[in-house]
Formats: C-alpha cells, sequence, structure tokens
C-alpha cells in the first residue's frame, strides 16, 4: 500500500488533490479532524474568525510536542495501511514528517504549489474558512516561521502546479501516481 502527504501553502488546492484521491479509493486521514474531535471532547466551540482552533492547535504542541499530529495519527495511518493506500492531508510542519518518515519510510510528500495572488484569491472566495488579505498573509507568516511548513514543501518528492484548472491539476496527479 502507498502512503503519500499531501503538502502545501492555504489556497494551493491541496483539498482538490486529496479529494480526488479519496474518490478513487484513497483512505484519507486528515490532520485538522484531531483538533475538532479534541475541541469537542473539551468542551470549546469553534469561533467563525478560527481563532479558537489556532489557539487549541498551538495549546495541543506545546503540551504534546510539534510533532505531535502525527503522533496522534500514526495508529491509524498504520491500521488504514493494512487495506488502502492512504492519503495525508493536512502535515504542516517539519517535525510532522520527520517523525513519520521514520516509522514510514515509503512515505512520498507531494506539495501543491500555486502563485501567492492566485492563493490569496482562491481564500477570500472560500465558501467555508475564507480569509481577507491580512487575514492569509498573517497565517502563512505564522506558518512557516511557527510550524516550520517550508520544510516539507521544498523536500516535497512530486510538485503540482496549481495555476490554472482543476483537471489540469488531476492530470498531473495522474502522471504522478503512474511513478509512485
Amino acid at each position: 500500500m502507498k502512503l503519500l502527504a499531501v503538502v502545501g501553502m492555504s489556497g494551493a488546492g491541496k483539498s482538490v488533490i486529496t479529494d480526488y484521491l479519496e474518490d478513487n479509493k484513497w483512505k484519507k486521514i486528515y490532520f485538522g479532524g484531531i483538533t475538532y474531535k479534541l475541541m469537542k471532547e473539551a468542551g470549546i466551540e469553534r469561533t467563525e474568525d478560527g481563532k479558537s482552533e489556532k489557539e487549541f492547535r498551538e495549546k495541543l504542541r506545546k503540551e504534546h510536542g510539534p510533532e505531535c499530529y502525527a503522533k496522534f495519527l500514526e495508529p491509524e495511518i498504520r491500521e488504514s495501511l493494512n487495506d488502502n493506500n492512504v492519503v495525508l492531508d493536512g502535515l504542516y510542519s517539519w517535525y510532522e514528517y520527520k517523525y513519520l518518515i521514520d516509522k514510514f519510510p515509503d512515505l512520498k510528500l507531494l506539495c501543491v504549489v500555486t502563485d501567492k495572488e492566485i492563493r490569496y484569491q482562491r481564500v477570500a472566495e472560500r465558501v467555508e474558512r475564507a480569509f481577507d488579505r491580512e487575514a492569509i498573509v498573517y497565517r502563512d507568516l505564522s506558518e512557516i516561521e511557527n510550524l516550520f511548513k517550508g520544510g516539507p514543501i521544498a523536500y516535497a518528492d512530486y510538485y503540482i502546479l496549481n495555476n490554472g484548472t482543476k483537471e489540469e491539476a488531476i492530470e498531473r496527479l495522474k502522471k504522478i501516481l503512474e511513478e509512485v
């Protein structure tokens, strides 16, 4: 079975790729799901501006280490690989990658990249989790500086340039899957 982590900045099109894979019988494991699950268990409401989630994520990483999401998901990944190809949606940090590559040496990183202005426009037009320009710039910088998000992006095994249509991105993905 194959294990693929899709990485990239907000608005690049990671969900387009992971949704396609899920629709084609890959098991999708969403890192952010842990945040929502644990917030619910703790009785913490999600706020429209995302502030409560950001604070909760930071608290988790402070208490359990910067690779905690990978640690939390390792058993599910391991179990899922028994029967499925697995795509990881939401691997953010170099710490998470280093943890997972040690446990799963065949893990491949697929990075979705998009020009910044196109990403910002896409994020602003989202139905869910839309951000204005100031908020997305802040988020980009925070993820790069605090989560070390650039490492997995720079070190990816494969890249999809997603400045065009979804169909073009999927065509590139299909070529990558032939190699994987």
